[in-house]
């Protein structure tokens, strides 16, 4: 065991050793006025930020109008204003500095501190491009260490240290410079991963050549190609066997895909619902009592919005082996029923042509496909009829525009003089009570 440890406390003890040797250089006597300038700027970098942040938040919040990324840009420098001031003021201290004396080391921390300062700053602000949250303050950490060590000048013992620290299995060496690199690549790989599929997705969603299934599902499987790749190149690039990985991961799926059967089940149906081109973003469907239109296709589930503003997440399995009413799937025509009836005294004639004007002068009813009225029967009350007419925009709601013929039908009965009856009944007492006296 102690074997074991020998090369790890050789280059810790190495490592040590350089950064006392740094530290005796850097805290020369000659060196405590850089230090102390270096503590003035600090102090007037966070006075600065105490005065200036709330009156520039005060004035982000009146801009209208903006694009979001200029938005999003002031945010991060809001966020950041004590390190861009202390870096001016820095800089400016190392400017002065330079004009007051020519010697290069009475100003050399004031440099180096202004140098290191500034490429934090610029490593925060491209970090910004990582998504994730974790990757991004793994590469946001990462890069700012390297930077630190390497305007140091101490990259090779810190590499050299991390390589030491390391665990064996077998053959396979896992050393913490390899997770760090394996960390790094990987978020700068993810990172270009995704703006390349955003950069080509909203080529593909633009491409009127392919149906919106297809768009959908070229966008899926570029994504899954771009950070896959992105993943396993990320491993490759730092030295992992990728053979004993694979071994790794199939054993892995074999035990998960007993328990994740209906998430594999609802993967699976996503991918048929894209391919069969059944359903589409955008089309009108009726699953059960829930009835609205198609918002986005997910790998797992389809998002549905309805009339009154819900979003229901419906498992993609339910829409392959569920009965769905697609009312867009082939053409966006759809035609309505209503029913009503009429006294026996009116004209049939006369109220099938009344039906037919007032549904025709309804918004939303196709006049390219008129109405049709038909008698379907003679109910205990009334003459019993059917009006069919066709919309083009189910997406507009169904039961308003039925609404809006019954209340078309109610005027135009109404001016004619065409009844619309309800039952009457009359009740017959048998054996009823005798009345009693009227008192005199």
């Amino acid at each position: 065991m102690e074997t074991e440890l020998q090369p790890l406390i050789e280059q810790t003890d190495s490592l040590l050793a350089t950064i006392e040797l740094y530290a005796r250089n850097m805290f020369l006597p000659s060196r405590l006025l850089q230090y102390g300038i270096l503590l003035i700027c600090g102090a007037a970098a966070y006075l600065l930020k105490r005065v200036t942040s709330e009156r520039i938040y005060d004035w982000m919040r009146t801009l209208e109008g903006w694009p979001k990324w200029r938005l999003r840009t002031l945010v991060v420098l809001h966020k950041r204003l004590f390190l861009i001031y202390f870096v001016a003021f820095a800089w400016i201290a190392a400017g002065i500095m330079a004009e007051v004396t020519p010697f290069t080391s009475r100003r050399f921390i004031l440099v180096l501190v202004a140098t290191i300062s500034l490429a934090w700053l610029l490593v925060s602000f491209a970090a910004r491009l990582v998504r994730n949250r974790f990757l991004r303050r793994v590469v946001t950490w990462g890069l700012w260490i390297y930077v630190t060590l390497y305007y140091l000048g101490m990259v090779e013992a810190a590499t050299v240290f991390l390589d030491a620290v390391a665990v064996q299995f077998g053959e396979f060496r896992l050393s913490l410079l390899a997770i760090i690199k394996a960390l790094i690549v990987t978020g700068i790989l993810f990172t270009a991963a995704r703006l390349v599929s955003q950069t080509s997705g909203e080529r593909i969603r633009q491409n009127e050549d392919l149906s919106p299934s297809m768009r959908v599902l070229a966008v899926k499987l570029l994504q899954i190609t771009l950070y896959g790749a992105a993943f396993f190149i990320g491993l490759k690039a730092v030295g992992f066997d990728l053979t004993g990985l694979a071994v790794l991961s199939g054993a892995i799926g074999v035990g998960l895909g007993f328990g994740l059967q209906k998430v594999v089940s609802n993967l699976v149906s996503g991918v048929i619902i894209l391919l069969d081109k059944s359903i589409k973003p955008g089309d009108v469907i009726s699953l059960g009592d829930t009835f609205g239109w198609i918002n986005a296709l997910g790998a797992r589930y389809v998002s549905i919005t309805t009339r009154d503003g819900k979003e229901y997440l419906i498992p993609n399995e339910d829409l392959i082996t569920g009965q769905v009413v697609n009312w867009s799937h082939s053409n966006d025509f759809v035609r309505l029923d209503i029913y009503f009836g009429t006294s026996y005294q009116d004209d049939p004639h006369l109220v099938r042509r009344l039906a037919i004007k007032a549904a025709s002068g309804v918004p939303r009813v196709l006049p390219d496909r008129p109405p049709v009225c038909h008698i379907v029967g003679f109910g205990d009350s009334a003459v019993d009829y059917i009006l069919r007419f066709w919309i083009r925009d189910p997406t507009g709601g169904l039961t308003n525009i039925r609404g809006n013929v019954y209340l078309a039908l109610w005027d135009a009965f109404k001016e004619n003089g065409v009844s619309l009856p309800f039952p009457q009944r009359e009740v017959t007492l048998l054996n009823p009570p005798p009345s009693e006296p009227t008192p005199s």
